[in-house]
């Protein structure tokens, strides 16, 4: 009892610490880990095997960690499957970046459609849209968001609307496939989905639900969507300027089809992500020999202690319990009514997301969905697509939801572009209600 105590108030105090966000969330999470496994399971449980458990190390050593070949992957403490596929992720966008492949692409679009602003209102809203779906969804909005930033004091337009849509349109992309959020990496990794998988379920929700959402930013925005030149003549920036150099640019182009590639056959290869996130993270390294050290300079490495730290935590509320608690809590409020209990897991993971980090929520909520999978006899993979989608969805509410809306507001704030919670909320909330609304349908009319 008492390690469940303490547990429990370590995870509060986790959580209360993150959304202060008055100490660096990396900080948070590696201090309150480090209360779990010394406090929780060394003086309380004295549990060594707890606490290896949840270090999770000796995976390293297990082949199936690599190349998957018995069909599961262990899900228990630190999911180094994701920390390691995050890592060679990161490396590679850097090196696209550095390339000059996303300003590239943005002003290549912006050039097509003539510098039109509701034309590349839409465009950019699609282009985010696909972009998350298979690069971090941070990384799409910091380099989306500054172009259109550029483009709006050139044509002299507002960029505040087209950055909330760009937002909820990556967010709502990193929701279609395994690679395209966080939540989804660990949701996978954890459950052992494949890419495919996650494109034909979640990918087709978020698919419908981009056609409303293009629609509903296309209404309330018309009006903003206007630029502000009289007759003037102006020059445009040329798309190939932004190419840094054309051999980098080229290599990286190859490395990114190549993750594509081997993430959407990953099920047939049996590699897994952690080895797909090494080889393309080797591959950018040894094509781009002369900026390899500032590659791996600009890794985001407090992000990623942030997740070992997060699964330190999750993992001790699994090795006390709690979870199974909480599960069995979930359980008896719902009964026996299957089409409630997916109500409350998908409503519940988009309004939490709404207020705190989507990704400690979803490495928590894990455990607990397979809890009620095995107690209620619900198909898994169900309450794996609500969770995912409540997650990923629910972060796209509120300013602090998901990392890439601090990112855009961030940038829109440089550029003299205030955007306040008033603001974002008025747009931004009943866009999310409304693909809740839709994916709740679809998952009840599909697999119900």
């Amino acid at each position: 009892m008492a390690a469940q105590i303490l547990a429990v108030i370590i995870f509060v105090l986790m959580f209360v610490l993150i959304v202060t966000e008055r100490i660096p969330r990396h900080f948070v999470t590696l201090g309150c880990g480090a209360l779990m496994l010394i406090v929780v399971f060394g003086i309380c449980m004295r549990s060594s095997e707890a606490v290896m458990k949840t270090l999770n190390l000796k995976t390293f050593l297990d082949s199936n960690f690599w190349i998957l070949t018995t069909g599961e992957e262990s899900s228990t403490g630190i999911n180094w499957a994701t920390i390691i596929f995050i890592f060679g992720m990161m490396i590679m966008v850097e090196g696209m970046a550095k390339a000059g492949f996303f300003r590239w692409l943005c002003l290549g679009i912006a050039k097509a459609v003539k510098y039109k602003v509701q034309s590349i209102f839409l465009t950019f809203m699609i282009m985010s849209f696909i972009l998350a779906m298979f690069i971090d969804s941070i990384t799409v909005i910091l380099f989306l968001a500054a172009v259109t930033v550029e483009l709006a004091q050139l044509l002299k337009f507002s960029p505040v609307p087209m950055i909330i849509a760009e937002i909820f349109c990556a967010n709502l992309g990193g929701s279609a496939t395994m690679c395209g959020d966080p939540p989804n990496i660990i949701i996978g990794t954890s459950l052992n989905y494949s890419f495919g998988q996650f494109v034909t379920n979640t990918g087709l929700i978020a698919v419908i639900s981009m056609v409303f959402v293009v629609l509903y930013f296309y209404i309330v925005f018309r009006k903003h969507l206007k630029s502000d030149l009289k007759g003037e003549k102006i020059k445009y920036p040329e798309p190939k300027e932004a190419i840094t150099s054309k051999r980098s640019f080229a290599v990286s182009c190859v490395i990114f089809g190549i993750a594509v590639v081997l993430l959407v056959t990953h099920a047939q290869t049996g590699l897994t992500v952690a080895t797909i996130g090494i080889l393309v993270a080797v591959l950018t390294l040894i094509t781009t020999p002369r900026h390899a050290v500032e590659l791996l300079k600009k890794v985001d490495y407090e992000t990623l202690l942030f997740f070992i730290g997060l699964f330190v935590v999750v993992g001790g509320l699994e090795q006390t319990g709690i979870l199974e608690l909480i599960a069995g809590f979930i359980a008896k409020i719902c009964g026996d009514k299957i089409l409630v209990m997916i109500a409350i897991v998908l409503w519940i993971s988009a309004i939490a997301s709404a207020f705190v980090d989507n990704i400690p929520f979803a490495a928590t909520m894990i455990p607990v969905i397979k809890t009620l999978s095995s107690t209620m006899g619900v198909d898994l993979s169900i309450l794996a697509w609500t969770l995912a989608v409540g997650t990923d969805i629910g972060g796209s509410a509120t300013p602090i939801g998901a990392s890439a809306n601090v990112v855009g507001i961030s940038a829109a704030a440089k550029s003299g572009h205030l955007i306040g919670w008033g603001k974002y909320c008025k747009y931004a909330a009943p866009a999310t209600i409304i693909v809740i609304g839709i994916s709740m349908a679809i998952i009840y009319v599909r697999y119900f």
